[in-house]
């Protein structure tokens, strides 16, 4: 059964499609079929990790959304990407497809003004799930909460909220996981990113899981090379034996022990 993966922060700036992309790759590289969506319409970004520019983009999820064409048409074999990533062949078994959101102006502008229809993005979702036939496919959302971001809450098997140690983001992911509980998500992990390395590591998962009930799969310093890299390539592949991948391994091995039926 596939698992759909939601990564979501309730504010921006929190990491989340790094992380995403990150988890989705490690995912794929174990052997999985593996799908990323970039619902965050409003401000895409996450296909800059895969290289993937705006002259390769022939359709994207906003042309789905306005029916223009069929989903399948908006998914991209990325997975070349992860092999020149980590310069290695063979070290990726699996399959990574991406459906991009448009970066042009005037899409982002036509959603902002008129939305779209929420049920066709959701059809969408199942729809790749079939003709992928994937593993896994991961929702890279919105930050905050709007229609879309409820609409992959509330399907998903697996809720992946990030914060950062910070006062507005604890306050933020209180009512995330407020919200998600209401939903009924079957599972909830935390991952605190951009966290200072002087920072008792161990005393701030127990005082964030004390603060919500819910698991810390990961805590992600804040890292120099992460911001050397610029989200120019996946962290995980370029820098492979760095604590930042060790523990980004680490989560993901967590949800792929969470099979959970929706």
């Amino acid at each position: 059964m596939t698992q759909i993966i939601a990564v979501h922060s309730f504010r921006g700036g929190t990491g989340k499609s790094n992380l995403t992309a990150n988890l989705a790759a490690t995912m794929a590289c174990r052997g999985q079929r593996v799908g990323i969506i970039d619902t965050d319409i409003q401000s895409p970004g996450i296909h800059v990790l895969f290289g993937l520019n705006e002259e390769k983009i022939n359709h994207s999820l906003n042309d789905y959304l306005w029916g223009r064409c069929n989903i399948k048409d908006t998914a991209y074999d990325v997975s070349h990407t992860l092999i020149a990533e980590s310069g290695e062949t063979g070290v990726v078994k699996g399959n990574l497809y991406l459906v991009p959101s448009s970066i042009k102006a005037g899409e982002i502008a036509r959603v902002l003004r008129e939305g779209y229809d929420v049920v066709r993005l959701n059809d969408g979702f199942q729809e790749l799930i079939r003709c992928l036939k994937l593993d896994y496919l991961f929702i890279d959302t919105h930050p905050g909460l709007n229609e879309e971001t409820l609409l992959s809450i509330g399907i998903s098997h697996v809720l992946v909220v990030i914060l950062r140690p910070d006062s507005q983001d604890f306050q933020g992911t209180a009512v995330t996981v407020d919200v998600a509980r209401k939903l009924k998500v079957p599972k909830m992990l935390l991952v605190v990113n951009k966290a200072l390395p002087a920072f008792d590591f161990t005393d701030l998962q127990k005082q964030v899981e004390k603060t919500y009930n819910i698991s810390v799969a990961g805590i992600l310093p804040l890292s120099e090379e992460m911001v050397q890299l610029g989200s120019k390539g996946i962290f995980c592949l370029r820098y492979s034996k760095h604590p930042i991948s060790k523990t980004m391994k680490g989560i993901t091995e967590q949800i792929a022990g969470l099979v959970i039926s929706h």
